[in-house]
């Protein structure tokens, strides 16, 4: 594993951001330890990358006053956001798994207990911890169908990892049942809910409507159809899809605003030269003023970052990225705000999206005619829309209080 990020880090960004992050990381460990508050037990968290920091941040915040916090990494995604984050003691990437790097950071970080978030577990952090008799608990748990965990010649191996988690919390009785093939005890396994519900609807009724939000909000008419979180391949069915709109259904276009996952220089020049391609008028985000009648414009492309959820609020429907490149995106914080959704078909990672298909809150979309489909029917009755948008909160609502019950679990152990 080493060896292929050496090797693919001379071809991949994020990947040599990962390598040269873990440069000095047991002396950068150290010396934040030194510096961090003097109490009686520390919780080291564990994740991944941005979303299971969100799955953890409620319970950090819940006892960071009297446990020093403690937190590890893998991707560099997710690293600017534990940097400014103000509720830990120490962080860092995490090493790579050697059982010699298991063993230095146990030694270093002294932990009373070992919280890892989703899934990103890993073998040799697992066995020395629990030689250690370190407990282990598993946060917001979640074992899709195709996981390769569950993979009959795989799950032995799984099972030497997962026998030695104290406690998984799972998300739904679904994912706890797969679970439970990898551990010898039913115990080892609780149904506690996903803590990002809690973070998600807690941070979406923070936002607050703005009539000018952005300059030339108010000369807006037509419904606002925005696509937050998008890559490429997203954003290809998405121009496709207001290509047919435009051609066959051209008193329903809506307005829409394109926020791509990462506006970067390349990424935002891109999605111009799509837009020209098909001779659709655009303003660029940063360029707004005052003076812009956005209602003659085809589109909206955000070129900043941060503003997503303000975004969402404006919006008559939602369309989530990611699922045409690989995983969808944040699902909650649209349906949060009585959003109905829309997403392509890669949404094994999302439960709280297959709650939403479900329920009739949001629909899987798989080429650029069904998009259109899709809007047209809530763009064609708004009380329709509205039903769904309505039963999308609804669902945020019904899944709350997985923070308190994943806390009493935890409270046990520390």
């Amino acid at each position: 594993m080493f060896i292929g990020f050496r090797l693919t880090a001379c071809f991949n960004r994020k990947i040599r951001d990962a390598v040269v992050g873990r440069t000095q990381v047991f002396e950068k460990l150290e010396s934040q330890l030194n510096d961090a508050r003097d109490l009686e037990k520390t919780v080291w968290f564990h994740f991944t990358s941005v979303g299971e920091f969100e799955q953890a941040k409620p319970l950090i915040e819940a006892i960071h006053t009297e446990i020093r916090i403690v937190l590890t990494f893998f991707s560099p995604s997710v690293a600017p956001n534990v940097d400014t984050y103000q509720y830990s003691d120490a962080a860092t990437y995490l090493p790579f798994d050697t059982r010699r790097n298991a063993e230095r950071l146990i030694h270093l970080i002294k932990p009373s207990c070992l919280v890892f978030s989703k899934s990103d577990m890993w073998p040799n952090l697992v066995w020395k911890v629990s030689d250690q008799d370190i407990p282990i608990i598993l946060i917001a748990g979640t074992l899709h169908s195709r996981s390769k965990r569950v993979v009959k010649f795989l799950r032995g191996f799984f099972r030497s990892i997962h026998r030695h988690i104290t406690l998984h919390c799972a998300i739904s009785e679904v994912d706890a049942t797969r679970f439970r093939q990898l551990c010898y005890f039913d115990d080892q396994v609780v149904v506690t809910g996903d803590t990002r519900f809690d973070q998600v609807y807690r941070r979406a009724v923070a936002v607050k409507p703005e009539s000018e939000f952005f300059p030339g909000q108010s000369t807006l008419v037509r419904p606002i159809f925005i696509a937050g979180s998008t890559y490429a391949e997203d954003e290809k069915v998405l121009l496709d899809t207001f290509q047919i709109l435009r051609d066959e259904k051209q008193n329903h276009i809506p307005y829409f605003i394109i926020v791509p996952h990462e506006p970067t220089v390349e990424r935002i020049s891109g999605i111009r030269a799509e837009l020209e391609k098909l001779h659709l008028d655009y303003y660029l985000f940063s360029e707004l003023n005052a003076d812009m009648n956005l209602e003659d414009m085809d589109a909206l492309v955000v070129d900043t970052v941060g503003i997503l959820a303000k975004l969402y609020q404006l919006a008559d429907i939602v369309f989530v990225g990611g699922s045409f490149h690989g995983r969808v995106h944040n699902v909650m914080e649209p349906a949060a705000m009585a959003k109905p959704v829309i997403f392509g078909p890669t949404i094994e990672n999302s439960f709280e999206a297959f709650l939403l298909v479900e329920r009739k809150a949001a629909k899987v979309v798989h080429t650029a005619h069904d998009t259109v489909d899709a809007l047209m029917e809530w763009l064609n009755s708004e009380e329709i829309r509205k039903e769904a948008g309505d039963t999308a909160k609804q669902i945020i609502e019904d899944n709350l209080g997985a923070v308190e019950r994943t806390l009493n679990h935890l409270r046990q152990y520390v």
